[in-house]
């Protein structure tokens, strides 16, 4: 989610004389705008060098959790919950975690599931697209990148009826999966969990960011960017070092970064508060499939299952 540089017009030269006459005219408000901006300017490399130092500090010191050749079926990292996520989940019984950890298995989602999402996700995207390196797909709402906006697929001319009942129930069967798998390993009942959004496909590339929805890299917390998330699941739909180079998906802990390689069909599923700050680290080449599946505890966040029936939108009258 690379400013562009624009090239400079040379000017023609000036006597140095009117250029002090010029200057000693300034008004006090364009002095100080002057001395503001140098001192922004300033400020602003002194906050890069030293973000850029502390990432790199911890980029030395990393922990690879699930590495792209192993085959998991199933391994667990205990958190401590942050007071933030407890205080505000422990309010919806039967949705509490026993403890706050991250999960990984390479069991629940099968190669066949795999394909099936990455044949939905190219039907779509064959018709869109983000001119930068982040395309997302979203069956619940309808919003697909293309270009610089969003446009909603059941509503494009061009893509009526392009998703089928099949392809739908492949996408609620791997849902269903996952939210049993997170009611198991967080030890909380499964019909507490509501799915919610945003919920998609997203397709990454090496190209160059053009808006902030390019911009993927920057560390958030899920809780602070989608108040209604609870537990967030990845499955992923392509081979880190295979299909795409860079892309890894890595929590920032206080003395190491955890990181996780994307593999066909694993599911990776976390607490969605302040205990797992984390970034996704630019894609180097290739493309980086994967399906975002959030769940909340609380039912006024909750979303229907896509269905055909989204394309039952009538039709608007062009006067």
């Amino acid at each position: 989610m690379s400013e562009l540089k624009r090239r400079i017009k040379s000017v023609p030269l000036i006597d140095n004389s009117n250029d002090k006459v010029k200057e000693n005219h300034k008004t006090p408000v364009q002095k100080y705008n002057q001395i503001s901006l140098r001192l922004l300017s300033r400020v602003v490399v002194v906050i890069s060098f030293i973000v850029i130092i502390y990432f790199t500090a911890n980029n030395e010191k990393i922990k690879i959790f699930a590495k792209q050749s192993d085959q998991i079926s199933g391994k667990s990292q205990y958190l401590k919950c942050s007071p933030q996520y407890l205080n505000e989940i422990d309010k919806f019984n039967g949705c509490v975690p026993h403890k706050c950890k991250r999960f990984v298995a390479d069991t629940v989602v099968s190669l066949k599931d795999v394909e099936g999402l990455l044949s939905i996700a190219k039907k779509g995207f064959q018709y869109g697209r983000s001119l930068g390196g982040a395309s997302i797909l979203d069956l619940h709402s309808g919003a697909m990148s293309k270009g610089q906006v969003f446009i909603n697929i059941y509503e494009s001319p061009y893509m009526k009826q392009l998703f089928t009942e099949e392809d739908f129930n492949l996408y609620r069967s791997v849902k269903e999966k996952v939210k049993h798998t997170i009611a198991t390993h967080f030890g909380i009942e499964a019909d507490k969990l509501h799915l919610t959004s945003p919920t998609f496909i997203s397709e990454m590339t090496s190209k160059e960011p053009v808006t902030l929805h390019d911009e993927y890299w920057h560390p958030h917390i899920d809780k602070e960017t989608y108040t209604s998330f609870h537990y967030t699941s990845l499955v992923y739909l392509s081979n880190y070092n295979i299909d795409f180079t860079g892309g890894r998906f890595t929590f920032i802990d206080e003395s190491f970064n955890t990181t996780i390689e994307p593999k066909k069909g694993r599911l990776s599923i976390f607490t969605s508060g302040h205990e797992n700050l984390h970034f996704v680290e630019k894609v180097q080449s290739g493309t980086r499939y994967a399906m975002t599946i959030a769940f909340t505890c609380d039912s006024k966040y909750a979303i229907h299952d896509p269905s055909v029936k989204k394309y039952n939108i009538p039709s608007k009258t062009v006067k």
